[in-house]
């Protein structure tokens, strides 16, 4: 199996959020990627500019950040011939790797504006190597700069940052101090595309926590309130867990709950609502073993809810502070 580094640069409404297209906030104008074989050896590059047809003049920030100029543009391809290339160059079975979340998001949205079919998978899984990078260096989920990274691990800088190809590089670089277990044992979801019903959500297990998405709901109530979205299952034995401190919310689209397994103990339930493509709401919930010390912050910031509310006097609030 190869890995495929992608990096993309992409261009915004030179006249404002006001002005832009919704369904094409990013066009992008530079694809560049790394192919590395099963071992993390380099066995070849892709790089093309692309033409804007969308926002053909550079927005201030493309311009400060990217080196592309008008003149890079004069003989460039359009999106649809050179997304065909790209695409034929990847071939049919390589996983993607990027640095942060936003590219295959911005890779789907764009040939979805074009109406070209997608040709990923669904659910469509990644490995975000800014994300493994800091768990791995740093145990944490904390988001650096490549650069910053690259300087963690003494890699030369011997080109310059903010070209398609130079980022997928150092990505790659960066992968190549990587082992493949830890690669593969961290990988991502994208959700540009969605459960569309219940016979589409699905449940992802990794080493120490459960993810599932959800199909998507009117609203966040009626999101949180779902007996599937609810429900607390230990990741360990896939047996129901006991609630000991029901779904509360923390900001506004973010809930914790927390469980106990008889045969492995407490575990922390987190849900984020997001908005979907046609602005409904889906979950993201992760369930995860945790030590006591752990369930007593929860205790803790259930409490501190609980106290802010009282303070706001928000009965809107209380009702919706202990979902089963």
């Amino acid at each position: 199996m190869d890995y495929i580094i992608l990096d993309l640069e992409w261009n915004q409404c030179p006249e404002g959020k006001s002005a832009e297209i919704a369904k094409l906030p990013f066009e992008i104008i530079e694809i560049g990627a790394v192919r590395l074989d099963e071992n993390f050896q380099e066995s070849g590059r892709f790089r093309e500019v692309v033409k804007p047809q969308v926002y053909r003049r550079l927005h201030y920030k493309t311009r400060e950040i990217v080196s592309l100029r008008a003149i890079d543009f004069e003989h460039a391809r359009t999106f649809p011939e050179v997304i065909a290339d790209f695409l034929a160059w990847c071939g049919g079975d390589a996983s993607f790797c990027t640095w942060g979340p936003a590219d295959l998001t911005e890779l789907q949205r764009n040939l979805a504006y074009h109406s070209i079919p997608s040709p990923f998978s669904f659910p469509l899984l990644y490995f975000d190597i800014q994300k493994i990078f800091s768990i791995v260096f740093e145990e944490e989920k904390c988001r650096h700069s490549l650069e910053y990274a690259v300087d963690f691990l003494k890699i030369p800088k011997n080109i310059p940052f903010h070209s398609a190809l130079s980022d997928a590089h150092y990505t790659a670089l960066i992968m190549q101090n990587l082992t493949p277990q830890q690669v593969q044992k961290n990988s991502s979801v994208d959700y540009y595309h969605t459960p569309r019903n219940r016979k589409q959500e699905f449940y992802l297990n990794y080493e120490d926590y459960t993810k599932f998405v959800s199909k998507p709901f009117s609203s966040k109530n009626q999101a949180i309130r779902d007996r599937v979205v609810a429900s607390t299952v230990c990741h360990r034995c896939q047996e129901a867990a006991q609630k000991k401190i029901r779904w509360f919310p923390v900001g506004s689209r973010n809930y914790l709950c927390l469980a106990y397994c008889e045969d492995h103990g407490y575990l922390k339930g987190k849900i984020r609502l997001r908005k979907s493509q046609d602005s409904r709401y889906y979950a993201i919930k992760t369930m995860k073993l945790i030590s006591p010390d752990e369930a007593r912050e929860i205790r803790e910031k259930r409490e501190c809810a609980k106290l802010k509310r009282r303070m706001r006097g928000g009965p809107g609030e209380e009702k919706i502070s202990s979902i089963s």
